[in-house]
């Protein structure tokens, strides 16, 4: 990043991207885009990471992740709860894996996080900043092509020239509006109240549905959460801002005839059922993640992973474009997969929400799905679908993900990258790629029909080669490089082509290290296969040998070095 004051009034920085928002997506993204060599300024209007923890939910796939990056040693040994729910009713999230279940990290634990990640690699964060405008270049004329945003800040304004910008600034985008960017869908018609109280005494109650509405409540260190839904109450008008603790208490005791007046709010808000989506994540040169690209209630702690998993996706592409190793058409593939993963969310959503925030007329139906949830098929399915497990890419080739990407709208749920049978046609649930080592796989497979293709790489043992200690994949990843995993019995990579392999990979060897050794015995990988992992542990191709390799590095790791 460069600096400079071309007048008295005005700093000017220039930089690779313009990251705005430095929520848990933001700081995520801007992580990942220093991890893979980009320079990269945040810039957000708030002094520090929130005080008002309101995400306090990682699901199984988030703690993959910031396991990936080596994070999890700062947060410790937080609570797990392995039962969730699909709109109130219990469902076990425990599948196979490091993290079953849910657990328990305030949001301002994870932006604090993240946020030190992301200063300890060189990101330049710009606290009570505010974009006012900004403007795409387009190349005319001889002038660079990029981004170049207004901003104010404490000690003035702050014109920042990017290559790229990235909008990661919440449910109500500055970015969003000022690229006047489609986002289509439906505007919240019922809405949860939701308190953080002191000095009160409530019994828990874990999605109690009453006469007259819906109850939550749960107490930690003292302070009492509370959420709260009245039956056929509409969302109220308040001019944009949030409910006052009077609000609370009365629709509380109207639906509980309990008081709890008397106790201190420490903050107070409101989430409706607004379900919005872009119709594109991509528009040029200005990028969307997190909740500036989808709007949704927050039904089983969705929205936050949700978000982190989108900036996961994007950070190394974006980072390979910017460093000039792959052509800006990778960036297109960031759109393509997660919007199709966030239609799937907002589709989930919205089915939970009915089932959540209906009054009586929604019982048959919930009594059905508790029914179906015996069955341990749609348990997993559902499990998946909530923790991320069962999110499977389509990598084939970029004009069939496309067909995918177009078959349907916002409720077909069956397009979910292998969630119900869509992605590339595979078809293949989460029991697939979670099972037994060679559950589904034939060594004759090629890479189009390997079940692990698109999936995230499970979490495994490699055993020792050469003397060496056993290596763990989820850290192999920690570097931020792509993986070439030989999965062969030679303990040095050569057998079984190993030594061709190594060849194949030679022009992306500064971008994809090659390691390997054979499986553990009994684990989710696939002896005598190899397999090709991107930076953010999906796996791009697979099978015993190297057809279809260079193509495949091509796509995902750009141009091949030049022979030196």
């Amino acid at each position: 990043m460069t600096t400079d004051h071309q007048d008295t009034d005005t700093t000017t920085l220039d930089t690779d991207v313009l990251v705005v928002g430095a929520g848990p997506a933001g700081l995520m993204l801007a992580t990942e885009l220093r991890l893979g060599g980009a320079e990269v300024v945040v810039v957000d209007q708030r002094p520090g990471p929130t005080t008002e923890s309101r995400a306090s939910t990682l699901h199984a796939r988030t703690m993959e992740i910031l396991d990936s990056r080596g994070l999890l040693d700062e947060l410790g040994t937080p609570p797990c709860e392995p039962r969730g729910h699909f709109g109130g009713v219990p469902l076990d999230l425990t599948l196979p894996g490091p993290y079953p279940g849910q657990w328990k990290v305030a949001q301002t634990r994870t932006e604090e996080l993240l946020q030190r990640r992301a200063a300890d690699l060189g990101a330049d964060l710009w606290r009570r900043h505010q974009l006012l405008s900004l403007t795409v270049r387009d190349g005319a004329a001889g002038a660079a092509e990029g981004v170049e945003a207004e901003t104010i800040g404490p000690y003035g304004p702050v014109r920042i020239r990017a290559r790229y910008l990235v909008g990661c600034d919440g449910e109500d985008s500055t970015v969003r509006r000022l690229v006047r960017a489609p986002f289509p869908g439906q505007d919240a018609r019922r809405e949860l109240l939701r308190a953080d109280v002191s000095g009160i005494s409530v019994a828990d109650r874990r999605f109690q549905r009453l006469r007259h509405g819906l109850a939550i409540a749960a107490t930690r260190d003292g302070v009492t959460r509370v959420m709260v839904h009245e039956f056929g109450r509409p969302v109220a008008e308040r001019g944009g801002g949030e409910p006052d603790f009077t609000e609370v208490t009365d629709v509380w005791k109207r639906v509980t005839g309990e008081d709890i007046s008397q106790g201190t709010p420490l903050w107070v808000n409101a989430f409706g059922d607004a379900n919005r989506q872009l119709a594109r994540y991509r528009h040029g040169r200005v990028l969307f993640a997190g909740d500036a690209a989808h709007r949704q209630m927050p039904s089983g702690g969705q929205a936050l992973n949700l978000g982190v998993q989108d900036a996961f996706n994007l950070g190394w592409k974006l980072a390979a474009v910017v460093r000039g190793s792959a052509p800006e058409e990778l960036l297109d593939t960031y759109d393509t997969e997660r919007r199709t993963v966030g239609r799937q969310v907002l589709a989930n959503i919205r089915a939970q929400v009915e089932l959540l925030l209906g009054g009586p007329e929604v019982e048959p139906a919930r009594s059905l799905l508790t029914e179906l949830l015996a069955v341990d098929g749609v348990r997993r399915h559902l499990a998946g679908m909530i923790s991320g497990l069962g999110i499977r890419y389509d990598v084939g080739d970029a004009e069939d993900a496309e067909d995918v990407e177009d078959a349907g709208g916002v409720g077909d749920v069956q397009e979910v990258g292998g969630l119900g049978g869509a992605a590339g046609g595979r078809g293949l649930g989460p029991d697939t790629a979670l099972g037994a080592a060679g559950a589904g796989v034939d060594s004759g497979d090629t890479a189009a029909g390997h079940p692990l293709l698109g999936r995230r790489l499970p979490d495994a043992w490699l055993e020792p080669t050469d003397g060496g200690p056993r290596r763990r994949t989820t850290e192999l990843l920690r570097t931020g490089r792509g993986l070439l995993l030989s999965l062969d019995g030679s303990r040095n990579g050569n057998g079984n082509g190993g030594g061709v392999l190594r060849a194949a990979l030679e022009p992306w060897a500064d971008r994809v290290a090659f390691v390997a050794g054979p499986p553990e015995t009994g684990g989710p990988l696939p002896a005598g296969q190899a397999l090709l992992v991107r930076p953010d542990g999906h796996v791009a191709w697979a099978g015993p040998r190297p057809d279809g390799l260079p193509e495949a590095l091509t796509r995902w790791f750009g141009f091949p070095a030049a022979a030196g």
